[in-house]
């Protein structure tokens, strides 16, 4: 279990400022993570990772001389939002363009889409490449649907020394393509992880038995078996990884980097009882091993489990491995020491300034902050339900999440009430507020949804029923667009697309706004649950579809408890 948190929906925040307090000599802390605390060369690619926290190393304690240049640390087990990917980048950029390399998760993708869309709107360069190395969550056809595990590290390690050599940020990219093409991964575990505050584990293993083919926040293996001996689960996981060799790779004589990487409670005692048989098999095997690694390099918390990774090297990708590293998790060779950046942050912090609003809209605001109010307190009554059934299949973040973008959506509301903004402009900050401090899928899904309410609303007039339904239909469609979901494929849409489609029909046969919403909110609560019936297609829970069976989706059933708690306190935003 984790012991030692105040608020478990601060923990994040404060892991990071106690990371970047004791790591000074190699990072200091911006605004959505860190950066190097050394000076990086003008024109050299800045290569920026990230994910969510509850994984260190990962990925803080991978940024400093030869390795990462900066690290977007999200929410516990939720990707950082596309603000804190955006700041990052901004404040470790030096003219050679930013490289966004991450684990393949649904939500990391959608915000470091955005924050690449964004750079490159600005003028920075940009370009991506996903981790995708964990054999167990995709067939070897559909590689591209696979997550990234502790194979990050090496895609991260190789883009870095590309960098660090000059390399323009094409080629960085080519690199990092290259090595996420040649690492593959695969895990088990003895028990589940506990997120602070957590009264239980997002998943259990029976006594006795191990979990096959887990990922890295706690998502339930893909099989179950006796725990075996460390021999017996050394040439489990060899011949797992064995078996899908690289197409380029000829097996004997082939260099390769082995890395047993412990995800959190397994001691290096147990480690490196372990590595003595997986070396002997690869041995075996007619393979060169290369610097093996044994240790922890993306963890999960508390988990008791462990992963192995087979680097393939060419000749390339070999001279890369042995560029020197000096981060506060991870050193390799001897760095030569660079001047101190002191540079301040970056990013922006200063608040536009409140554009102006007539009496109606600003009355209109207060029903608006009224209804925030409301939905804090329905997430914080529901908080801990949302994160035992997203743990059913997923990582068991959607409650915390939640907390944490609706608290931060209130925040921003208060202040722009104080500050006599209209409706428009009041929801618009909540959207911001919410999408960044709650990461995750989620965040930036409510965001897009208060940013299409707020177009909708406006900083004139009373808002109408009408502009209302209007605004709700174009959320619909924007989390549609954004999430590439469809109804079906059990997320939030399930129960979105149902409530906006009441609602317009409501509104359009004349219903007034507190008739209308209701009946929305009915369809919507039916639909969320109706999720329970599905296989989900996307996001984390994909990988685990049966085990969702039976268990409305997180995303729709939060999204349902909301719009039922709302009806009244919206109601009074009607126009006459």
């Amino acid at each position: 279990m984790t012991r030692l948190w105040n608020d478990p929906a601060d923990f994040a925040d404060e892991m990071t400022a106690g990371f970047a307090a004791a790591n000074a000599r190699h990072v200091r802390r911006v605004p959505g993570g860190v950066v190097r605390s050394t000076a990086t060369p003008s024109g050299q690619v800045a290569v920026i990772v990230g994910g969510g926290s509850g994984h260190y190393p990962a990925f803080g304690g991978l940024v400093g001389q030869g390795l990462a240049h900066g690290a977007a640390m999200g929410n516990l087990f939720a990707s950082p939002s596309a603000q804190q990917v955006h700041s990052v980048a901004t404040a470790a950029h030096r003219g050679g363009g930013v490289l966004l390399c991450y684990g393949n998760y649904a939500g990391d993708v959608l915000n470091f889409d955005a924050a690449q869309a964004r750079l490159r709107a600005e003028g920075i360069p940009c370009a991506t490449v996903v981790v995708t190395d964990d054999t167990s969550s995709a067939i070897p056809e559909e590689r591209e649907k696979r997550r990234g595990i502790a194979g990050d590290l090496t895609v991260f390690r190789a883009a870095a020394a590309a960098a660090e050599a000059g390399y323009g940020l094409d080629d960085v990219a080519r690199i990092a393509q290259h090595a996420n093409e040649r690492t593959r991964s695969f895990g088990v575990a003895f028990t589940g992880c506990t997120l602070p505050g957590a009264e239980a584990p997002l998943f259990t293993v029976p006594e006795g038995r191990m979990a096959i083919g887990l990922g890295i926040h706690g998502e339930p293996g893909i099989g179950e078996t006796d725990v075996p001996t460390a021999d017996a689960l050394a040439e489990l996981l060899v011949e797992r990884l064995l078996d899908e060799i690289p197409e380029d790779v000829t097996a004997r004589g082939a260099r390769v980097v082995p890395i047993l990487n412990g995800l959190g409670s397994l001691k290096y005692e147990e480690l490196f009882v372990l590595y003595r048989r997986i070396a002997e098999l690869l041995a075996e095997a007619g393979l060169d091993i290369v610097d093996p690694h044994v240790g922890e390099y993306c963890t999960s918390f508390d988990m008791a489990g462990t992963s192995l990774t087979l680097y393939w090297l060419d000749d390339e990708l070999a001279r890369l491995w042995d560029a020197p590293v000096d981060t506060p998790a991870y050193r390799r060779g001897a760095v030569a020491a660079a001047e101190r950046d002191d540079s301040a942050p970056t990013e922006v912090t200063e608040t536009e300034a409140i554009p102006a609003s007539d009496n109606a809209s600003q009355a209109a605001a207060a029903a608006v902050h009224k209804a925030l109010e409301r939905l804090a307190r329905e997430i914080d009554v529901h908080a801990d339900e949302l994160g035992r059934i997203d743990a059913i299949a997923g990582d068991g973040d959607h409650g915390i999440g939640m907390r944490r973008g609706s608290h931060a959506a209130l925040a921003a509301a208060t202040d722009a009430l104080a500050a006599g903004a209209g409706a428009g402009t009041l929801l618009a900050r909540s959207a911001d507020a919410w999408s960044d401090k709650a990461g995750g899928t989620s965040g930036a899904l409510w965001g897009v949804i208060l940013a299409n309410l707020a177009e909708s609303l406006g900083d004139t007039g009373r808002p109408t029923a009408a502009a209302i339904a209007e605004g709700v239909a174009a959320a619909s469609k924007g989390v549609m667009a954004y999430g590439k979901a469809q109804v079906g494929d059990k997320t939030m849409v399930d129960a979105l697309v149902p409530f906006s489609d009441t609602l317009t029909a409501a509104v359009e046969r004349g219903s007034a706004l507190p008739v209308a919403w209701r009946s929305a909110a009915e369809a919507a609560t039916a639909a969320a649950a109706a999720t329970a019936d599905l296989m989900p297609r996307m996001g984390r829970a994909r990988p685990h579809a049966e085990k969702a069976l039976g268990t409305p989706d997180p995303g729709a059933h939060s999204f349902a408890l909301i719009v039922t708690a709302v009806a009244e306190p919206l109601s009074a935003a009607e126009g006459p």
